[in-house]
């Protein structure tokens, strides 16, 4: 298999970004207004009628959704692929111990256009330190350095998606999209969201819609 380098300046922008992410997991939509739970831990799949390119064909991964506004990541996008080992250097973080899981593949990911050099990993929930914010059944949130540096030493959780920026609407925003029918929903499924067939999640997310393309 071809190892493939990451983009140095992903690298540089997602260790500046895990640096400076809140370490109470608090984001934008956590003000006042009556939280609705609708699409919290639920796919939005783009429909062929999506026409902003920066969402065609994706699948986005919904972590919160109130009156305030909505917030995911996408998750069939991605930037780089390489080992652990090779991010770890960018982080200028030791691989951990001998036998440690340096030498396993990692995949960056795109999450979405705001914010594009802040960082997050979507994990597995079989593992959490004081960042975590667990999502739905299986899929949980880490915004720190130490998952990663917990993965390094064979400790993280068994498996992540690693994005760069997140996708986010304000209030009532993602309402008019869906009334448009830019969006279907879909049940999230962990297996879909972690693993390596980028290629086909999209119509996978759609076939779980209930919508034949």
């Amino acid at each position: 298999m071809r190892w493939w380098r990451f983009p140095t300046i992903l690298v540089l922008a997602f260790v500046v970004a895990l640096a400076s992410v809140p370490v109470d997991g608090a984001d934008e939509h956590s003000g006042g207004g009556a939280f609705d739970p609708r699409l919290k831990g639920r796919f939005l799949v783009a429909t062929p009628k999506m026409s902003d390119p920066r969402f065609r064909e994706t699948v986005i991964f919904m972590v919160d959704h109130d009156a305030n506004g909505a917030r995911g990541f996408v998750v069939n996008r991605v930037h780089g692929r390489g080992q652990l080992s090779a991010l770890m250097e960018g982080f200028g973080v030791g691989g951990g111990n001998e036998g440690s899981a340096t030498s396993q593949e990692i995949t960056l990911h795109y999450g979405g256009p705001v914010e594009p050099g802040r960082g997050f990993v979507l994990h597995s929930d079989d593992y959490a330190d004081n960042t975590t914010v667990k999502v739905t059944t299986g899929v949980s949130l880490s915004l720190r350095l130490r998952v990663l540096k917990a993965l390094a030493g064979g400790e993280g959780p068994s498996r992540v998606l690693v994005v760069l920026g997140y996708s986010s609407w304000s209030a009532q925003q993602l309402e008019g999209e869906l009334f448009r029918d830019d969006w279907l929903t879909a049940p999230a499924d962990a297996e879909l969201i972690f693993d390596d067939d980028d290629a086909t999640k999209w119509q996978r997310a759609f076939a779980k819609a209930g919508v034949q393309l």
